[in-house]
């Protein structure tokens, strides 16, 4: 089953890397094979406000069961990054993070490790969350993200009821 997906990742910093993995189903039979639908696509809202950032967060969450957040090496400061995983997490959404340092860029390099370290996604019986609690990390290129992919979305959809 196709799920659909939202993508949060540092847009300035790891846009080339992301789009590999956002757009790995084109070289599939689409978005089905891949074992999601895109429903992000990405725009640069700054300039209109943190009113209107948050507006389309929303409306890029709405319909979403998963949310996949891309790790870079300056990703886990990003506050529109934890807004959303925030926002994630208080819609139900499942919740994954593909580490993209492995991805070689146009030039060849990989880049430096992120981490999953994103702060409190909200709170449950009083007490804080975070990521590790409740999501998985996988590496895209030693994980074989290409090929398994579908199976992280599908099992981050599981394990919370969608």
């Amino acid at each position: 089953m196709a799920r659909k997906v939202f993508f949060s990742f540092h847009y300035e910093r790891d846009a080339q890397r992301a789009a590999i993995v956002r757009n790995h189903a084109v070289t599939k039979d689409g978005d089905d094979a891949a074992g999601y639908v895109d429903k992000a696509a990405w725009e640069t809202l700054e300039r209109q406000g943190s009113a209107a950032i948050k507006k389309w967060i929303g409306e890029q969450l709405s319909g979403t069961s998963v949310t996949v957040v891309l790790v870079g090496p300056e990703t886990s400061n990003r506050p529109w990054v934890q807004y959303e995983l925030q926002e994630s997490y208080a819609r139900g959404n499942g919740l994954v993070a593909v580490t993209l340092h492995n991805i070689k860029d146009f030039s060849g390099k990989t880049d430096a490790a992120g981490n999953t370290t994103f702060g409190s996604l909200g709170k449950k019986d009083g007490n804080d969350v975070y990521f590790y609690q409740v999501g998985k990390t996988y590496d895209w290129v030693s994980n074989d993200g290409y090929k398994n992919f579908g199976s992280w979305v599908e099992e981050a959809a599981k394990a919370v009821g969608r």
